[in-house]
């Protein structure tokens, strides 16, 4: 999952601002893409789960209040939540789960 938020990273350094760990509420953020001055782009503040659910990595970022770290941002923002399942079963076999919440 790190690699697939890296490879976004590539995408997206143009118009944002990239951290990673970012210190934020009661813990860290696994990632938080900032928009650069001037670009009209929501900032996406980012937790990975593994083997967990994505709802349990979106409760993560309430619970410890990780959206508190850009309080004078004044732009949209969206929680992303995603979760890596490695024994995924069924017929969809759904290795990844996401949620995006906006804020």
């Amino acid at each position: 999952m790190s690699c697939a938020i890296l490879l976004a990273y590539y995408t997206a350094q143009n118009y944002y601002e990239i951290f990673r760990e970012l210190p934020a509420g009661k813990g860290f953020a696994d990632y938080a893409f900032i928009p650069r001055k001037g670009i009209d782009k929501p900032a996406l503040l980012i937790e990975l789960k593994y083997n967990k659910s994505a709802d349990t990595a979106i409760q993560q970022i309430h619970d410890n209040r990780y959206d508190g770290k850009l309080k004078g941002f004044g732009g949209r923002v969206m929680l992303v939540g995603v979760n890596y399942d490695k024994d995924a079963k069924g017929e969809s076999r759904k290795h990844h789960t996401c949620i995006i919440e906006e804020v």
